[in-house]
């Protein structure tokens, strides 16, 4: 589940929602939230309308086609998502369901947006090394940095430490420098800064007189 911000639009209210909690057909909301909570919650990209409704049966085609959905389907999809985001509100849950990309996907409130950082601080600081650490500070606070001054601040080499730190999304290529052999450059990523709770670089706490990076 991914964090919403102020800025992500809510999803978007039925035209024409069926009155009470019936739909077009024969089945009625209640049989559909269900179904698209759990395809929600096993998601983690946003999920197409099509596909959304081939998944809880409330089209004819397999879950991957991309055949335009019938008006009808296409309003009791959106009519069972506003019944879900309404209860979610009801009842003070910590997520709502959002359209994103021209799809819908769950997405945990602004307002928990402090918690969640600390947790994935936690959580990436536990499966980190102590060298992937050591490697990922001097990257984010000297990028756009090279390997080699990477390499020469620590004292071994850092290929690999890079590598790891690159598959978690921490780290990220920003280029080459303008130098002999045109060295590739390292920088933090947005992910960096979200998992570490800050807004912008300028929210990295300061050095300590004579100590590294």
């Amino acid at each position: 589940m991914t964090q919403a911000t102020d800025e992500t639009p809510a999803a978007a209210p039925s035209p024409s929602p069926p009155p009470a909690s019936e739909t077009s057909g024969s089945r009625t909301l209640d049989d559909l939230t269900g179904p698209i909570e759990a395809v929600l919650l096993c998601a983690d990209r946003p999920v197409a309308v099509t596909k959304l409704a081939a998944a809880i049966g409330l089209s004819d085609d397999s879950p991957g086609t991309d055949q335009p959905l019938p008006p009808e389907a296409k309003a009791d999809l959106a009519a069972a998502i506003d019944q879900l985001n309404a209860d979610y509100e009801t009842s003070g849950r910590s997520f709502r369901i959002e359209t994103i990309a021209g799809g819908y996907r769950l997405m945990t409130l602004p307002r928990f947006a402090r918690c969640i950082a600390a947790f994935q601080k936690q959580k990436v600081q536990n499966r980190l090394s102590k060298p992937a650490v050591e490697t990922l500070a001097i990257v984010a606070y000297r990028q756009p940095v090279t390997r080699a001054e990477i390499e020469s601040i620590r004292g071994v080499a850092c290929g690999e430490v890079l590598k790891t730190l690159m598959d978690h999304r921490l780290v990220t290529i920003q280029g080459r420098a303008e130098e002999l052999g045109r060295p590739i450059l390292y920088g933090t990523t947005r992910q960096f800064l979200d998992t570490f709770g800050l807004a912008s670089l300028k929210d990295l706490p300061p050095v300590e007189t004579g100590a590294r990076p």
